[in-house]
């Protein structure tokens, strides 16, 4: 697999270094140790958010720091968790005077390593684990559900009620509830390439797709013959409906999520089939995002991500961001 590098050692810093410089005006870029800033960082009196994980996945986490959203980001190796220096580094830049709260995927290292780094630090800390990918209940990863493209929403949401001045149980609260009121699902048409190792993840035929896949190539629930668009949001959509149950009349958001290397034709082909599902099911679709959001490299494939909405989040969600990946009402 080709890729645009220099070397495989100096992939993460070196794509740092170029987010830092394209988005000045947003963020603060750190490469001893790696954390990626809010510009305007610390802002006082507010609860600082802050995640991270494993490179790969842009624009998660980095992408989604700045106004309405993210303090800092915390990004480790490809696939590989930040350590608790960094998220230590990043908490005493960004803390504000009340709280820190972080937002882990639920992979063993990475919540492993948030853990440790609430330990090290003298600031009263919380922490929402997202777990929202319906397709398997443990990997080879996590224990229990994998955190996949439903973080994004969790990180929206918070980030909007922290800058308006939640107090940190309170925002601890809403990205619990949002995170259990959102489900995702994934399919894979190809593996993805980590650059260490040269080689794809896993081998998968050309009339083959994985059905349930994680953002690091996890087996999903099956390998199945590939399908037609309705038939995969089908699959998705129905899987996501029987974890979350929304009710009948119910306002939900939908996300179709990029896996990195579909192009946007299908995407939006994939959400049209999607918001038939959700229709036939008597949901009211109430917002919408399609785009890369949550990527597994250059992986071919998609996710469908559906949460359940009411008045209060609906206003968070509509708030201003400004953020790389995510902008409006600013």
């Amino acid at each position: 697999m080709k890729k645009i590098i220099n070397a495989v050692d100096d992939i993460l810093a070196q794509s740092l270094a170029g987010f830092g410089a394209a988005h000045a005006d947003l963020v603060k870029v750190s490469l001893d140790p790696k954390m990626v800033l809010r510009a305007d960082a610390p802002v006082a009196g507010k609860v600082a958010l802050i995640s991270g994980g494993g490179s790969g996945h842009e624009p998660l986490h980095a992408g989604f720091v700045g106004k309405g959203m993210l303090d800092a980001a915390c990004p480790g190796e490809v696939f590989t968790s930040p350590t608790p220096d960094q998220m230590a580094a990043a908490a005493n830049a960004t803390h504000g005077g009340a709280g820190v709260l972080f937002i882990v995927k639920n992979y063993s290292g990475d919540v492993m390593n948030f853990e440790m780094a609430a330990e090290i630090i003298d600031m009263e800390t919380a922490s929402v684990l997202t777990n929202d990918d319906v397709a398997v209940e443990s990997s080879l990863h996590s224990q229990g559900r994998r955190g996949v493209a439903g973080t994004v929403l969790v990180e929206k949401i918070v980030g909007a009620a922290a800058d308006r001045g939640a107090d940190l149980a309170a925002c601890k609260q809403l990205g619990d509830e949002v995170n259990a009121t959102c489900g995702s699902m994934a399919v894979a048409l190809t593996s993805c390439t980590v650059p260490a190792a040269g080689s794809p993840t896993f081998q998968i035929g050309d009339g083959e797709m994985e059905l349930g896949v994680g953002i690091h190539g996890e087996p999903g629930r099956e390998r199945v013959a590939l399908m037609q668009a309705d038939a995969i949001a089908e699959n998705l959509v129905a899987a996501i409906c029987q974890s979350i149950e929304p009710h009948r009349g119910e306002p939900v958001l939908v996300l179709v999520n990029g896996m990195g290397g579909t192009p946007l034709m299908e995407l939006y082909l994939l959400y049209n089939a999607a918001a038939a599902q959700v229709r036939d099911r008597g949901l009211v679709i109430a917002r919408s995002l399609v785009g890369n959001y949550c990527t597994s490299l250059e992986m071919a494939g998609a996710s469908i991500t559906l949460c359940r909405m009411d008045d209060e989040r609906l206003a968070l969600w509509d708030a201003p961001v400004h953020t790389a990946g995510l902008r409006w009402g600013v």
